[in-house]
C-alpha cells in the first residue's frame, strides 16, 4: 500500500480556445513554513487569515507563517497559498479496541493541536458477518470542541484480501491512515452501552508532535516527492513566493534562498527575501549582498525591517508578508508596470522603520537593487526604489527595474496560459492567424493602459515549427516585441508550445 497510489496523473487546468486573455488577472503569492496543523507538502489556497486560522491554526510564536500571512491580507493581498512544511513532526494515534489486539490509526497531518476521534458500529451488517464493521473519523477544532470534518466509511473489512479492506479504504482519507501490526479481529462497536443510539468516540492515546525547527533542506524539500518547495508543483501558477523566517532569530539560509530563486525563474515568479537580521546599516546590506551573491531579477528584497509602532522593546519584525500583499494590491489597482511608490501602497500605520536612512545612502541601496522602507507622508510608511536584485548581474541589468521585470513575467505568463489549447490544433496558417490575433489583442489592452512607452508591439506566430521533422512532438513559436513602460529599450522574446509543456528561448528578452 502507498499514500501515493492514485498519483501519477497531473491535471493542468487550460483556457478554453480563442478567449480574451486577461489583462489584470489577480496575482497569487505562495508562502511557505511551519503551522500547528493542516496538510504536509500540499498548497492550499487562502482568501482571507480567518481561512489560514481554520485550516493551520492561529498564530504560533514559533512560527513566522502566521504574522506573515496576517501582513498579507492587511494589506491587500487576496489569493494566497500555502505549504505547510515539518520537520519530524508526527501525526495523534488512535487505538481501537479488537478482541485483545487493536486497530491503529494515525493522524494525516501532524501537529500537536491536530484532534481526531473514531466510532465503531455494525449497522447494517450481517451478524454472521464478522470481519467488516462502519468507522466514522471526525476532526475536531480544538478551540471550540466542534465537528469541522467527518468522513464514513461503511462496510470495510479487517481482510486484507477484501475489495473494501479497511487500509485501502482510508487511502482516499483526508484525516488518518492505517498503522501495522493489523488486529487479529475486527474493532470492537464503540456504541454506547447506557444508550442504544448514542456513540462514544475514541479519542487520542498519543497526541501528536509538532517537530523541530526547520531547516534549509525543510524549505527546500524534494522535487521527486513534490515537498517543500517543490509542493508547488502541484498548482498551476503563482506569481510571488515568500520563506517566512524559519525560526525564532535565524533566517532563511542562501542554500534555501538561492534554491528558492532557481525555482522562480524556471515558474516565472519573483521570490521575496527579508533583510537578514545582522543587518544594521545600509552598508552593511550592501556588503552582504555582494557576499551572498544575490544577483538576479527575480529576486526582490528591501530595508529596514519594522517595528510595531507601540512596541518598539520587542526586535524588529520582517515584512516580507506586508510587501507581497502590497504587490498584489498594485497590480490589481495600477498594473504591475506601475512603481510601488505611490499614495495608496503604504504599509499599516502601526508599522514604523526600524531605522531612518538619509538620502544618500537611499540611493546607494537603490544602486545595488535594495527597496528602501521609509517614512511618507500621513505616517505611513513607504516603499522607495521598485527594484530588483538584476543589477548585480550583466546580462540581466535591464531588468532592475522592477515594473520591466514584473511586465515581462506577467505577460510571458498570460499569453503561456491563454494559448495551450492549440498545441492540439492542426499546424497551419490558419491556426497562426487565430493565435496572432488573440495575443493582438492582449497586447492592444496593455498598450491602452499605458503598460508600454508607446502603442507599437510585434506579434509573430511559427504554427508550423516542427513540421521539418515529421517525429517531433506537435507545437508552435510566439515571437513578442514590446517597449515596458519607462523603459529605455524594447524588449523581445519567443515562447515555445508544445504538448510537453513551454518554455522560453535562451535568447529571451534580448532588445528588439
Amino acid at each position: 500500500m502507498s499514500d501515493a497510489a492514485d498519483r501519477g496523473i497531473t491535471v493542468t487546468e487550460m483556457t478554453a480556445m480563442d478567449q480574451p486573455i486577461d489583462v489584470l488577472r489577480e496575482t497569487t503569492a505562495a508562502f511557505i513554513g511551519r503551522a500547528l496543523r493542516g496538510p504536509i507538502n500540499e498548497p492550499v489556497l487562502v482568501q482571507s487569515f480567518g481561512e489560514f486560522r481554520r485550516r493551520f491554526g492561529d498564530i504560533w510564536s514559533r512560527s513566522s507563517l502566521g504574522p506573515a500571512t496576517q501582513l498579507f491580507f492587511e494589506h491587500g493581498g487576496k489569493n494566497l497559498y500555502i505549504v505547510r512544511v515539518a520537520n519530524n513532526a508526527r501525526g495523534a494515534m488512535i487505538c481501537l479496541p479488537a478482541s485483545g489486539t487493536a486497530l491503529v490509526l494515525r493522524a494525516l497531518e501532524p501537529g500537536s493541536t491536530e484532534c481526531i476521534r473514531a466510532a465503531v458500529d455494525y449497522d447494517g451488517i450481517d451478524y454472521t458477518n464478522e470481519e467488516c464493521f462502519n468507522l466514522t473519523l471526525q476532526r475536531i477544532d480544538p478551540a471550540t470542541g466542534l465537528v469541522v470534518d467527518q468522513e464514513l466509511f461503511e462496510q470495510v473489512s479487517i481482510n486484507d484480501a477484501s475489495n473494501n479492506f479497511v487500509a485501502d479504504a482510508l487511502l482516499t482519507s483526508t484525516l488518518a491512515r492505517v498503522e501495522s501490526p493489523l488486529p487479529t479481529h475486527r474493532p470492537e462497536t464503540s456504541l454506547s452501552s447506557s444508550n442504544t443510539f448514542g456513540t462514544t468516540y475514541v479519542g487520542h492515546t498519543q497526541e501528536g508532535t509538532d517537530g523541530h525547527e526547520l531547516s534549509d533542506y525543510d524549505l527546500v524539500g524534494s522535487r521527486k516527492h513534490e515537498a517543500g518547495l517543490f509542493a508547488l508543483e502541484q498548482i498551476d501558477h503563482f506569481d510571488v513566493l515568500y520563506l517566512p523566517p524559519p525560526g525564532k532569530h535565524r533566517d532563511p539560509g542562501p542554500t534555501s534562498v538561492l534554491a528558492a530563486e532557481r525555482y522562480c525563474r524556471e515558474r516565472g515568479a519573483m521570490l521575496l527575501v527579508d533583510p537578514l537580521e545582522e543587518w544594521q546599516a545600509p552598508d552593511a546590506v550592501v556588503a552582504g549582498i555582494r557576499q551572498l551573491g544575490y544577483a538576479s531579477p527575480n529576486l526582490l528584497g528591501y530595508f529596514p525591517r519594522m517595528y510595531h509602532r507601540y512596541d518598539k522593546e520587542t526586535p524588529p519584525r520582517v515584512v516580507g508578508g506586508a510587501l507581497a500583499g502590497l504587490l498584489c494590491k498594485l497590480d490589481r489597482k495600477h498594473g504591475a508596470w506601475q512603481d510601488l511608490d505611490r499614495q495608496g501602497l503604504g504599509f499599516s500605520r502601526n508599522l514604523v522603520p526600524a531605522i531612518d536612512i538619509d538620502e544618500e545612502h537611499t540611493q546607494s541601496l537603490i544602486r545595488a537593487g535594495m527597496n528602501v522602507i521609509a517614512n511618507g507622508p500621513a505616517s505611513s510608511a513607504r516603499v522607495r526604489g521598485s527594484v530588483t536584485l538584476g543589477g548585480g548581474s550583466v546580462s540581466h541589468r535591464r531588468f532592475a527595474s522592477l515594473p520591466v521585470r514584473r511586465l515581462c513575467l506577467q505577460v510571458i505568463s498570460a499569453i503561456d496560459a491563454a494559448t495551450r489549447w492549440a498545441v492540439f490544433e492542426d499546424e497551419n496558417a490558419r491556426l497562426a492567424d487565430r493565435i496572432r490575433a488573440q495575443v493582438t489583442a492582449y497586447l492592444a489592452c496593455l498598450a491602452d493602459m499605458d503598460a508600454f512607452e508607446n502603442d507599437q508591439f510585434i506579434v509573430e506566430c511559427d504554427a508550423g515549427m516542427r513540421k521539418r521533422d515529421v517525429s517531433a512532438e506537435h507545437g508552435f513559436a510566439i515571437f513578442v516585441a514590446f517597449q515596458p513602460h519607462a523603459c529605455k529599450e524594447a524588449i523581445s522574446f519567443t515562447l515555445h508550445q508544445s504538448v510537453a509543456g513551454s518554455r522560453v528561448t535562451s535568447t529571451a528578452f534580448a532588445p528588439g
